[in-house]
């Protein structure tokens, strides 16, 4: 083969490569995926304002999940101390939203919520506090969101309860990505905000759900 014949032949080489370059770069497929680690499962919940907060409500958001109790003295004015700096930097994002739910249903009713949301000075609809059925809520954090040893609901549920320093990061698809981050320590909090960051440059790959479920679910 001659020289120039070698060399139209890397030009043309080139040339395609560049093309499907320029043609994909903004494609999510040459982008380095967060993995996946669980699902988001149906529910129902009610917000800080007594108003219905189901799976549907999460479609199109990258959200920030964790459990906590207004009554804490703990753990939980510290992880919401992060949380309210992680809401301060992304609220200006119209595809983010942060998603408390109360581990002491018995006690924090929606005006016990909704004075706490309140004292933290976030949106209603960027911030959402919910409280519900104890058995829901706490299935909730096992199977979905990985944030309680599922082990632990074989006791009576009026037994038991959980305390947790975790947070879940879910895309707009509902899958939980990345991994489970501790919200008490500097360096994860910040793996989180640049997680959150990746998933708010993906683009939704479904967009609907099927029967109450995302469809791309197994």
């Amino acid at each position: 083969m001659s020289k120039k014949i070698l060399g139209y032949l890397v030009f043309f080489i080139v040339l395609v490569l560049g093309f499907y370059y320029f043609l994909f770069r903004d494609n999510d497929m040459w982008k380095k995926k967060l993995s996946i680690i669980s699902y988001v499962k149906p529910f129902h919940f009610t917000t800080q304002q007594g108003l219905p907060f189901t799976d549907r409500d999460m479609l199109g958001k990258v959200t920030v999940v964790e459990y906590f109790f207004t009554t804490c003295k703990g753990i939980c004015p510290k992880m919401n101390t992060n949380m309210k700096a992680i809401y301060q930097e992304f609220q200006s994002e119209p595809n983010f939203m942060i998603l408390s739910h109360t581990c002491n249903p018995e006690t924090d009713s929606v005006p016990v919520l909704k004075k706490y949301a309140d004292s933290l000075g976030g949106q209603p609809q960027k911030w959402v506090f919910v409280t519900g059925r104890k058995d829901s809520l706490y299935q909730m954090a096992r199977t979905s969101y990985l944030l309680d040893d599922p082990k632990n609901s074989f006791e009576k549920i009026e037994d038991q309860f959980i305390h947790t320093q975790f947070f879940a990061l879910v895309d707009k698809d509902g899958k939980v990505r990345g991994q489970i981050y501790d919200g008490l320590k500097k360096e994860e909090l910040d793996l989180l905000k640049k997680d959150i960051r990746t998933l708010l440059a993906e683009k939704s790959s479904t967009g609907n759900f099927v029967n109450g479920i995302f469809n791309n679910n197994p």
